[in-house]
C-alpha cells in the first residue's frame, strides 16, 4: 500500500506518498491522487490509503520548514528512471539548500557533457518527488526562475526560503 500524507506548508500542502518508509512522491498539491496517478503502475497496483503521519518523512519536512534545510537529505527516495535520469536525479540532491546551478552545471555534476542541459530539464520536469530531489534549486542560465512544475511562485518561496534560513 502506498501511504499518503498532506503536510501543510506556507506555499500550500505538500502531498508525500511514501512505500514502505520510502518517499516515491511529493508534491506541492492538495490532491495525493495527483502524484499518485504519476508512479509506475505496478506501485499504483498497490492502492493508496491517506494516513495521519508518515513519520520521518513529514517530521523532515517540518523541519525544513523550520530552518533546518539539510533535513530533508535524510530521508530515502526513489523514483523511476532511466540510468540518465537517475543520475541527474542524486545529483540534484547534492545541491545544498540556498545555492541554484543551472541546468548545464546540473549536468556536469552527473558526469554529463555540457551539452546534456536539456536532459538535466527533462529530469527536474519529470521529478516526482519535490522538494527532496531539489529541481527548484536549477535556474536557466539566461536568467530568471524559469518552469517549475508547481508553478513559479512555489519555486521563488523555496528559493527565499532557503537563503532567509542560512
Amino acid at each position: 500500500m502506498i501511504a499518503a500524507q498532506l503536510v501543510p506548508t506556507p506555499v500550500g500542502p505538500l502531498s508525500l506518498l511514501s512505500r514502505e518508509g520510502v518517499v516515491v512522491a511529493a508534491g506541492f498539491t492538495a490532491d495525493p491522487t495527483e502524484m499518485f496517478v504519476r508512479l509506475t503502475p505496478e506501485l499504483q497496483s498497490e492502492g493508496l490509503e491517506v494516513v495521519d503521519d508518515l513519520g520521518a518523512a513529514s517530521e523532515a519536512v517540518r523541519a525544513y520548514l523550520a530552518g533546518d534545510l539539510d533535513a530533508l537529505d535524510a530521508v530515502q527516495v526513489s523514483q523511476p528512471g532511466t540510468a540518465t535520469r537517475k543520475r541527474l536525479h542524486a545529483a540534484l540532491r547534492e545541491v545544498k539548500a540556498g545555492t541554484t546551478v543551472s541546468y548545464a552545471e546540473l549536468a556536469e555534476r552527473a558526469g554529463m557533457p555540457r551539452t546534456a542541459a536539456r536532459a538535466a530539464g527533462s529530469a527536474c520536469a519529470q521529478n516526482l518527488i519535490a522538494p527532496f530531489v531539489p529541481c527548484h534549486r536549477v535556474l536557466p542560465s539566461v536568467g530568471g526562475y524559469g518552469g517549475y512544475y508547481y508553478g513559479v511562485p512555489v519555486k521563488e518561496w523555496l528559493i527565499a526560503h532557503e537563503s532567509r534560513a542560512l
